[in-house]
């Protein structure tokens, strides 16, 4: 419940990272523009606020910050009558309303790619050239090749440039000015198939269902979404062994 608990673990977390620093803050190691730490209390204060405004950064960036620091003081208020208990089921309720409308925005997007990489291999297994395999890969082929067959436990060298459905370059080896060499055993799926159809001096068009592809787990931080399919150029150089 890390939505209930994330300005705890942003005191925890400061508080560890100040620890391993040891006891050496004062002000000349940290210079906020409008603060002046003059001991080490201050700069473990100072550096446990920077985290909790990290984590509302994150998780919560509609609070009212005037309120929250109203919280604050009436929570290391001794004398104080407002108890955290009060206020837990309303912090409860709140955060797991913002992540239930966040996983609903994911499954629609995830729903809506899905049905369109589906309507995208529909229309394109209908086009002149392409082949369909077994499994659901597509494939066109730009060039025959004339040299050795990979096996799926094969390393080879290869150049490619892989693309969205939209034409959006994801990755190229050309762009990068060196062929890529990898075992066919450790690459996806529609890789391991599509490249065991080729000689070396080949060059297919794969077209790969999102289920020969990554799925529901894309690489982190790119432009592949889950559940979509995708498309590679791939020019088989080499069967190393």
């Amino acid at each position: 419940m890390k939505q209930l608990i994330f300005l705890a673990s942003a005191i925890v977390i400061a508080s560890s990272g100040f620890a391993q620093k040891g006891k050496k803050n004062t002000k000349q190691d940290v210079a906020p523009a409008k603060f002046v730490l003059a001991n080490e209390v201050d700069s473990v204060s100072y550096g446990i606020g920077l985290n909790i405004a990290q984590s509302i950064t994150k998780d919560f960036k509609e609070a009212n910050l005037d309120a929250l620091f109203a919280g604050m003081k009436e929570g290391v208020d001794s004398s104080s009558k407002v108890s955290v208990e009060e206020f837990q089921n309303l912090v409860a309720f709140f955060f797991k309303r913002k992540q239930d409308a966040a996983s609903n925005v994911r499954l629609a997007e995830a729903k809506k790619i899905m049905a369109e990489g589906q309507a995208f291999l529909a229309e394109n297994k209908s086009k002149q050239g392409v082949i369909t395999t077994q499994s659901g890969l597509q494939y066109i082929v730009l060039k025959d090749g004339n040299g050795k067959k990979p096996f799926d436990s094969s390393s080879v060298t290869v150049h490619y440039v892989g693309t969205t459905p939209d034409g959006t370059i994801f990755d190229s080896s050309i762009n990068r000015g060196e062929p890529a060499t990898f075992g066919l055993n450790q690459v996806i799926k529609g890789w391991t198939e599509g490249l065991q159809l080729m000689k070396e001096g080949a060059k297919y068009k794969f077209f790969l269902p999102q289920e020969l592809a990554y799925g529901s787990n894309p690489p982190p931080g790119g432009i592949i979404k889950a559940f979509m399919p995708l498309i590679f150029e791939v020019e088989l150089i080499k069967v190393n062994d």
